[in-house]
């Protein structure tokens, strides 16, 4: 690849990110729906036709938000259970996780509980798909874990749909506590609190299947 080429890249590269990035800015005072690519353009400083060599709409800048918001946060939840914890473990860890990447990507997760309910049907299509990814995948590391080798993939999902559930209320809790030490250790406090009790009760169950 020859130096001019690799400036290309690069210069697009550095384009696409400021897209994204004032897409982000943007929606923290109004949902998607209602940005324009003509706002985003101005925002980024390039004409509006230059928006398109990048992405084909603003419904697909958003759905590349909803990838870079959730695919580095399930991969970490991922390494949490990779190496045979404790419940505790994961407990702990997973709220610690999820509290210090909300707090680093606050624009990220602030798109995501706005768009959720008022995105374009796209967008919130594929929220609803990275939250079940989240659940499938909890669920196949939960069947591995002592005491629920006899239950039913039905009930793992139930468990790992309770679990992502609370993590998800934990995370809106956190955007609203950012900034406040005090409130996001009572967030995440009450979120260790919520799990424990959660997979307490789960233990105890017996899968009729």
């Amino acid at each position: 690849m020859t130096e001019t080429t690799e400036t290309r890249v690069e210069r697009k590269e550095r384009t696409r990110r400021a897209i994204l990035d004032a897409t982000l800015v943007l929606c923290e005072e109004s949902s998607l729906v209602a940005l324009s690519l003509r706002q985003v353009a101005k925002q980024v400083g390039i004409v509006p036709t230059a928006f398109y060599r990048h992405f084909e709409s603003i419904e697909s800048l958003g759905l590349a938000l909803v990838d870079e918001s959730f695919v580095s946060l399930r991969a970490m939840l991922r390494d949490v259970r990779r190496h045979d914890p404790t419940y505790r473990d994961i407990v702990d860890q997973s709220v610690d996780t999820l509290v210090s990447h909300v707090r680093k990507e606050r624009q990220h997760f602030q798109f995501i509980v706005r768009e959720r309910a008022a995105g374009p049907l796209a967008v919130r299509a594929a929220i609803r798909h990275q939250i079940e990814l989240s659940e499938r995948e909890l669920a196949t590391d939960l069947a591995r874990l002592p005491g629920t080798d006899t239950w039913s993939p039905e009930d793992l999902q139930v468990l790992s749909s309770l679990i992502v559930t609370a993590m998800v209320a934990t995370a809106e809790d956190i955007l609203v506590a950012v900034g406040r030490p005090d409130a996001e250790k009572a967030v995440a406090e009450r979120a260790r609190t919520q799990l424990r009790m959660v997979i307490i009760g789960a233990l105890n169950w017996r899968s009729e299947s």
